[in-house]
């Protein structure tokens, strides 16, 4: 479905975010992370006083996923040995079900390809999701002295929202790396949290970005020490998210909004990059949302376009500066619902010191405090309600209404206050669903059900019924049924489904009846239909991959390959792709068959295909060739000096090398490499001369290099 973004307020954002346009964006967003250099965050240590700046981050640190897991949640209603059987063609099992949240952590077989595993589960109908499980990292910030109080309270009009409120009564969930609940100005607000990674009551601080975030949020007021937060009278729940390094998955995220929905936080913070593109988040915000809260994230710091959906789960933070232009290093695209302050924000620092930081990672604490603000003023807001109002306050920036850059624009606190303060949140709207699927008629075994849905607010529970009697009940979207007809005696039955919105109303679909028929006294005479899906011709080599697409009335059991008239292999488990060794056989034309059997015994041919093998080596004795080597003899170096070198071959690049005076410095296994050299690093001297030498070797062993002689 769509997303539009009108150009009056608020933007109403579409419901069905699960979509396979949501899943094309988020391998896109995995891909894409993985081309980017790792870069750490820069320690800050602790003084009394801000520290001195280099300036904004401007690139995204290296995201990776779990290797050997895959995040899947299973449509409701799917039994544990449906699941099971849902997962065994493909050699995983699930380690571990977040109840709350019904998703499963998966186990991969050790050195099974993450990538290709999440695409062939994504292929079942039966499964709502399957996403890999990313590794984040908070989107950064490093220190600046030329401010030595914030700018940002009064930029967003916060003193005026504190005439009508402060923040009282709400609790702010920070997701992050722990909060340092000693701080003079933190102490009085800390209420416990807990520690997602180590599943424990220790919340301490071990990286110092948590503490940054929550004195943006809600440093407290009137105490004689540093400055405030947004919402200062707030309480603050730290919940530690991330490893020792900083770095956080999807799913120890996902958990820390169960557990802070769990317990009582209305509004929760994560200023983590990537967390936008994650279904399993936007789950886990559904969820809180379903008790009355809102999560609100960074967009990120790459200074880059973002192609996410927008979500209606998530309220999502670009940056702007002082006067109110964004910095080059925010994230922008059609997912930035809103923007605040990000630039120099003068706040909390582990140890009792205080810093000037950068990036929306801080941005995202100021709206996720002004949220907090409206809900003190205002118990009654729906989540909607506070999206709603936090956008059709804003100070529209940028191109006039919506943009990617500022969505709706700068937050403005007092506005936002005042507006929740005067609204009157009554929802008597009912929401809407219909059955997608099936559409009627005759059905057996596990039944997918499909339905369509939509709310002024939002669903918050959908249940299906079969004759009036209740089946199945799904808490979490997106909502979809597998119901086992095979528990119910054959004969026809009405489907209805009904919609739950967070007021109470409810309404229900138009009925479908359906026939279920799962007597298996009925002789199955009906073939599978099989026919090659690659190879489909041409030349072969090697082992070469065979798959097929095959069908069938009730389900195919195996597979088999003919070649030349003669079965070669055989494969009992879907997807049944098979491995072909063709250095078996002779060099020249040859032809494959594949057959299909179901379990009656019945036999599905495929129509006949040629191949050509050819597997004759021609001796590989060209060099490759280095295309770009940025150094040149007697070239001055900068201090922090870019490495660049690309080649290209006749058959292909084993492996580039980066050797300084005969020290190895960098390999890479593709056509180019990119190293950040640091002249200085272990007493490097100014006038110094350095030999770098840039060795390329191709796959047959043929080497090519060159050196240059240069001078820092």
């Amino acid at each position: 479905m769509p997303y539009h973004h009108p150009t009056q307020f608020p933007r109403s954002k579409h419901f069905h975010f699960f979509n396979a346009t949501h899943s094309l964006i988020y391998l896109f967003f995995a891909l894409f992370f993985l081309s980017v250099g790792l870069s750490h965050a820069t320690p800050i240590s602790q003084e009394k006083k801000p520290k001195t700046a280099k300036g904004p981050a401007n690139t995204q640190p290296t995201l990776d996923w779990v290797k050997g897991r895959v995040l899947i949640m299973p449509r409701a209603g799917l039994s544990a040995k449906q699941f099971e059987k849902t997962l065994k063609p493909h050699g995983v099992k699930s380690r571990r079900h977040i109840k709350e949240l019904d998703f499963h952590i998966v186990e991969l077989p050790t050195g099974a390809d993450e990538v290709k595993i999440m695409r062939a589960l994504k292929k079942d109908r039966r499964l709502k999701n399957v996403e890999l499980d990313m590794i984040v990292t908070h989107d950064l910030s490093i220190t600046d002295p030329s401010y030595s109080n914030s700018w940002a309270l009064p930029k967003i009009q916060a003193p005026t929202a504190w005439d009508t409120s402060n923040g009282d009564g709400i609790i702010i969930a920070i997701l992050d790396t722990g909060v340092d609940s000693t701080h003079p100005d933190l102490a009085a607000n800390i209420v416990p949290g807990w520690n997602m990674w180590d599943n424990n009551a220790d919340t301490t601080d071990i990286h110092g970005h948590g503490t940054w975030v929550a004195g943006a949020a809600a440093a407290a007021a009137n105490n004689g020490s540093g400055s405030a937060g947004v919402s200062w009278a707030s309480s603050i729940m730290p919940i530690r998210i991330s490893r020792l390094d900083g770095f956080a998955y999807f799913s120890t995220i996902a958990q820390g909004i169960r557990w802070a929905a769990d317990n009582g936080a209305k509004v929760v913070n994560n200023s983590f990059g990537g967390v936008a593109g994650s279904s399993i988040i936007q789950s886990a915000a559904e969820y809180l949302r379903s008790k009355g809260g809102v999560v609100v994230v960074s967009a990120g710091n790459t200074g880059t376009l973002l192609n996410y959906a927008p979500s209606d789960s998530l309220l999502v933070a670009a940056a702007t500066a002082s006067n109110d232009v964004r910095p080059s290093w925010s994230s922008y695209g059609p997912y930035v619902d809103i923007s605040a302050p990000g630039v120099s924000i003068y706040t909390t620092s582990r140890g009792g010191g205080y810093s000037n930081v950068s990036g929306t990672s801080f941005s995202s604490p100021i709206v996720a405090a002004t949220a907090a603000l409206m809900l003190s003023a205002n118990s009654d807001l729906t989540p909607a309600d506070v999206g709603q109002i936090l956008m059709s306050t804003a100070v529209d920036l940028g191109t006039t209404g919506f943009d990617d850059f500022y969505g709706a624009g700068r937050v403005d606190a007092a506005k936002a206050v005042e507006a929740a303060r005067m609204m009157i949140s009554v929802d008597n709207q009912a929401p809407t669903i219909t059955i997608k699927s099936p559409t009627g008629g005759e059905v057996a075994g596990t039944i997918l059900v499909d339905v369509n849905y939509s709310d002024n607010v939002g669903v918050v529970r959908t249940e299906l019924f079969a004759n009036g009697q209740k089946v199945i009940t799904d808490n979490l979207p997106p909502f979809a049924f597998a119901w086992d007809s095979t528990s119910h005696p054959d004969g026809d039955y009405t489907l209805t489904a009904y919609a739950f919105d967070a007021a109470g109303n409810q309404a229900s679909s138009p009925n479908v009846l359906v026939s279920i028929s799962n007597d298996t006294t009925t002789t199955d005479t009906e073939a599978p239909v099989i026919s090659f899906k690659s190879p489909t011709g041409g030349e072969v080599s090697g082992t070469t991959p065979v798959s097929v697409n095959y069908s069938d009335n009730i389900d195919v059991v195996r597979v088999e390959l003919y070649v030349n008239g003669q079965q070669t292999m055989t494969n009992s488990q879907a997807p049944f792709t098979l491995s072909w060794d063709t250095t078996l056989l002779a060099d020249g034309a040859h032809t494959l068959t594949a057959h299909a059997f179901d379990e009656a015994g019945n036999e599905g041919t495929s129509s006949t295909i040629s191949v050509a093998i050819k597997n004759t080596v021609i001796e590989d004795t060209t060099a490759p060739v280095i295309t770009n080597f940025n150094l040149t003899d007697g070239m001055k170096v900068s201090r922090k000096q870019t490495v660049s070198v690309s080649a290209t071959d006749n058959q292909g690049i084993a492996q580039i090398t980066l050797t300084i005076d005969g020290n190895i410095m960098a390999t890479s296994g593709s056509n180019s490499l990119s190293y950040n050299w640091n002249t200085r690093a272990k007493g490097g001297q100014r006038n110094a001369t350095y030999s770098v030498t840039v060795q390329v070797t191709d796959d047959a062993g043929n080497t090519t290099s060159k050196t240059a002689t240069v001078q820092t």
